[in-house]
């Protein structure tokens, strides 16, 4: 038998592999398509301390390889989550993980204090780096001061396990995960989306009502991997990597690069069982190379 289980701080996960936010619902949409209780975790879709209605379409669009977002962080609000979503989830067998974002400092820490209050949630993770809202998102992720200042306070209103989602839009990415970890950051998750934009060229027209948005899956994996790469060699803490996972070989690809583990976000859209199908890749993989435990693959890349 070969041994899944990876620690990311005092957070245990039976596997390494995660879903990435906005991209897998709340879980229970999932539900008819894998046992939910296979995965490590799964991350749920951004939440905001009020409601947030998105921005407006068009907001989503193909692009070779991938695809462009402009959602803009749509949800009902932390509390109709602590109402009416988490009684649905709160038992099932794989850790919950809430991805917060705010307009300012002091939302993310409402919104984790109130997350806090469940013992079922036992981690965060924080979004500082959504290129899709005017407010907040990116404005934080692009500066060491930024990242920090919104670490810093979510490390004294959550008690749990903190992961600091990174953009991969600022010119040194190592420099900003040091910078979270010095305040306290569990984990830095990266990356989110690349800044992108696409033209119809008969309207001559942007095909997002927001002109640009953030690019996600395949074509953004080559980008991802390095980055993860970097900063597993800068930072302490684990590294969860994501961008561009369709499948296990693209998923051991991060691993090797120094992640903990990782999240598979648009592949979700293609194929509903992808997470479950990368989990059965790796232990597959890991039986075949005779590996007993996958942490002895975590940055094992030989160079």
């Amino acid at each position: 038998m070969v041994n899944l289980n990876v620690n990311i701080g005092n957070l245990s996960l039976k596997n390494p592999v995660l879903t990435a936010s906005g991209t897998f619902g709340y879980g229970p949409e999932f539900a008819d398509f894998i046992d939910l209780n296979r995965l490590g975790g799964f991350i749920v879709k951004g939440t905001t301390l009020e409601p947030r209605q998105g921005n407006p379409y068009p907001r989503m669009v193909e692009t070779p390889s991938g695809m462009i977002n402009a959602v803009g962080l749509q949800n009902k609000g932390v509390d109709y989550f602590i109402e009416h979503i988490y009684p649905q989830i709160k038992d099932v067998d794989s850790q919950i993980i809430v991805n917060v974002s705010g307009a300012g400092v002091d939302d993310y820490v409402e919104v984790c204090r109130r997350l806090q209050q469940h013992t079922n949630i036992k981690a965060v993770e924080v979004n500082i780096s959504c290129p899709n809202v005017k407010q907040g998102g990116m404005a934080f992720g692009t500066t060491c001061e930024g990242a920090a200042s919104v670490t810093r306070a979510v490390r004294k209103a959550f008690e749990g396990t903190v992961l600091v989602k990174l953009s991969p839009n600022v010119t040194d990415i190592a420099e900003i995960a040091r910078a979270v970890e010095a305040e306290g950051a569990d984990s830095v998750s990266l990356i989110n989306t690349v800044m992108a934009m696409a033209i119809d060229v008969e309207r001559r027209k942007p095909y997002l009502s927001t002109v640009t948005g953030g690019l996600s899956g395949a074509a953004v994996r080559p980008i991802a991997v390095r980055m993860v790469w970097q900063v597993a060699k800068a930072v302490k803490i684990p590294v969860i990597g994501l961008g561009g996972i369709m499948n296990g070989r693209d998923a051991l690809e991060f691993i090797l690069a120094g992640a903990t583990a990782v999240e598979i976000g648009t592949a979700n859209f293609i194929n509903p069982a992808v997470t479950v199908e990368v989990i059965d890749y790796i232990e597959d993989y890991c039986t075949r190379h005779g590996v007993d435990n996958v942490n002895s693959l975590i940055g094992a890349l030989d160079y």
